[in-house]
């Protein structure tokens, strides 16, 4: 059974990972998606 989401930094795939729920992973997107985490 899968508990969570793995999250890494594609520029750096050795350095390790972060796991999230599967609802926390899905509210990331929403926003992501929304334009809410750009940084330009």
């Amino acid at each position: 059974m899968v508990r969570g989401v793995g999250v890494r930094d594609s520029k750096d795939p050795d350095g390790g990972h972060v796991t999230i729920g599967r609802a926390s992973f899905a509210a990331l997107l929403v926003r992501a998606k929304a334009g809410a985490l750009d940084l330009r």
